[in-house]
């Protein structure tokens, strides 16, 4: 019998604190094709995405910072901010 295969962990980058990560443990932002920034809860919404740790300093800096905006070369909504500052007070 040959050994179990032992499966790579994807690890993705935070945008804001620059921690490598798992993928699972980071949250996914999103600009479309169509220019619209959104919380992508999946992970496999099309478009440009940067990674932040679900960590609250990360998203309050993410929300109220400008890194998130330009890593995704566009300006980040007001419902987007709110939501990041919403899961940032849930995760602490």
């Amino acid at each position: 019998m040959s050994p179990a295969r032992v499966r790579k962990v994807p690890m993705r980058q935070c945008a804001v604190c620059g921690a490598a990560r798992a993928k699972r443990e980071l949250l996914r932002v999103v600009r479309s094709p169509e220019g619209v920034v959104t919380v992508d809860d999946g992970g496999r919404a099309a478009g440009r995405g940067v990674y932040v740790c679900a960590s609250a300093d990360c998203l309050t800096q993410g929300a109220r910072g400008r890194r998130l905006g330009q890593r995704l070369e566009a300006d980040i909504p007001v419902a987007v901010r709110d939501e990041l500052l919403r899961r940032a007070q849930a995760a602490v």
